[in-house]
């Protein structure tokens, strides 16, 4: 870091590493404020028709999904965390486990199982109308499938682990003590849940019911699929049918800013609702043995979400990719799975690349203000991928656009959209949708790396470029390899922003599932959500041996 003497003070030049930090945190951050700038300034203002006309509707069934996801997954999440925690019954151990398997379907996957299963040719109707000689659908009545009420129960089946685990962890480091004097006062098991159980755990419940309904709100391929109308699917309206961008932008600005809201929600009831282990012997608290009809009950009420968020929608896929096994042999299907795993593995890369530098750059500059840009690049993990779509299409496309012009006035050769007409865009998309989850894995792997040895190394004649590589990164592989699988597996799940950002024809496994399903093909959209599957399961089994 170079020194300027003016006047009475020494200014500190910025080193590379912040500088470089400093530029990463404001790639992160700009398709954030593009939305907001193309919002406020569009080329035609259609908020006056947005507000009259559709944009009710969309925020009223947006808001519904939201409290009908959250609540539901939030019951289900934590009665399964408390039931495990706290009891011992019959396949306990392995229900433990199992109930975070859900994470690894996408809920758009479990849409097209669940439309599969109960339509009116599926294996249900079409039993009972055996059953009960029933001819037609006139003889009878069945739920409306495509429904909102549907939407809502794929999603919370789909993301109930989120709460499940945060509330499991929370349960498990109660101390034994406040369980103790609850009972010697009279309250039973359901008075020890409600009373001091529950108020413990309540800010873990809230932080995994936030992420809920962010992932809710994020979610296009569930909604579309049940034809329910949300703020996504409007962006997706106005924008590729309508052919309004700037309206687009308004409606993912009002999506941005109902994520703030929830953000700042769930913050403020972390802050107001504060508890502290005050003993000084911390014993956990031993689980009590359920016997008999009490224990199998516990079995089915925590057998049943998993079954309806996992086996469900793999044992439907599964028949689809065995039925119909020439699917496998597509060209297509396996172009798709090597566009995702270039895309998806050259996102990955950058996104961890970029996630060590910029922390090891604020960790250099030792200055506050550059500690400030470490929560504010996570914010694109909050931020739906459409509205990522909008904030970084839409400006990449107006540069692209200049600088081909400007190629071709000059030198008479059209070189063509370098950004938005390649894998350019949706890779950046990834980076930023995802760099939080590389951020927070090297912060804290560098956090628990003893200050001394990177001073050793400098003292020795080491650049910070080599204490990087030599000291920190050894010690913190561990670290990175995991980031690279989670981010590396969300890009592959990832759909709205792929559908927006993919170049013309450019297929991945996700987009080609969400493609074949809308043609009510199931059969053919099998083989690719197979594979999407079992690479979310690559991370759900990483995320259970790191929470053993």
């Amino acid at each position: 870091m170079a020194m300027i003497e003016t006047g009475r003070r020494n200014f500190r030049l910025p080193s590379r590493w912040s500088v470089g930090a400093a530029l990463i945190a404001l790639v992160v951050v700009a398709p954030i404020i593009a939305v907001f700038g193309i919002a406020l300034f569009p080329k035609e203002n259609i908020w006056p028709h947005l507000i009259s006309t559709t944009l009710p509707r969309y925020l009223m069934t947006t808001a519904k999904l939201m409290l009908g996801v959250g609540i539901l997954a939030a019951i289900v999440g934590t009665g399964a965390a408390w039931l495990v925690a706290r009891y011992d019954f019959p396949g306990r151990r392995w229900l433990e486990w199992l109930l975070l398997l859900p994470l690894g379907i996408p809920a758009y996957v479990g849409a097209y199982a669940l439309v599969d299963f109960l339509e009116y040719a599926g294996p249900v109707q079409t039993t009972l109308r055996r059953m009960f000689g029933w001819t037609n659908a006139q003889d009878y009545w069945f739920p409306e499938i495509r429904s909102l009420g549907a939407a809502i129960l794929v999603l919370a089946a789909a993301l109930f682990p989120y709460v499940y685990l945060l509330a499991r962890n929370a349960f498990r480091e109660q101390s034994a003590s406040s369980d103790e004097v609850a009972r010697s006062l009279g309250a039973g098991p359901f008075a020890r849940f409600w009373r001091v159980g529950l108020p413990l755990a309540r800010p873990a419940i809230a932080a995994g019911v936030a992420i809920v309904m962010m992932e809710s709100i994020n979610d296009f391929g569930t909604v579309d699929y049940f034809a329910v109308q949300t703020l996504t699917t409007g962006i997706f309206s106005v924008w590729l049918e309508a052919n309004n961008a700037g309206g687009a932008a308004q409606i993912a600005s009002v999506v941005l800013l109902l994520v703030v809201l929830l953000v700042t929600l769930e913050k403020l009831s972390r802050r107001r609702m504060r508890f502290f282990n005050l003993s000084t012997r911390y014993r956990p608290v031993a689980r009590r043995p359920l016997r008999g009809g009490l224990g199998w009950m516990a079995t089915a009420a925590c057998t049943l979400p998993l079954l309806l968020g996992f086996f469900l929608p793999c044992g439907v896929i599964l028949s689809h990719a065995i039925d119909n096994a020439e699917n496998w042999l597509d060209s297509e299907l396996w172009r798709a799975g090597l566009n995702t795993l270039v895309v998806c593995g050259t996102a990955a890369v950058i996104t961890v690349a970029a996630g060590v530098f910029l922390v090891y750059g604020v960790r250099l500059s030792g200055q506050k203000l550059p500690r400030l840009l470490l929560p504010v690049t996570t914010i694109g993990y909050a931020a739906p991928g459409a509205v990522l779509g909008v904030g970084i299409l839409i400006p990449l496309a107006a540069i692209d656009n200049t600088v081909a012009d400007a190629i071709w006035s000059t030198t008479g050769w059209d070189p063509g959209l370098v950004m938005t007409g390649t894998a350019f865009a949706l890779i950046l998309a990834y980076c930023v949708r995802f760099f939080a989850i590389a951020q927070g894995a090297a912060d804290a792997a560098m956090g628990r790396v003893s200050p001394n040895l990177p001073l050793a190394a400098r003292s020795l004649g080491r650049n910070q470029g080599q204490v990087l590589t030599s000291v920190y990164y050894p010690l913190m592989r561990a670290s990175v390899a995991s980031a690279l699988l989670l981010v590396f597996v969300d890009c592959v799940k990832e759909l709205p922003a792929t559908l927006l950002l993919r170049p013309f024809n450019y297929e991945t496994l996700a987009t080609r599932v969400h493609e074949q399903a809308s043609l009510e093909n199931l059969g053919g959209a099998a083989p690719a959500a197979i594979l999407v599957i079992l690479f979310g399961l690559l991370a759900v089994g990483f995320l259970a041996r790191a929470n053993r």
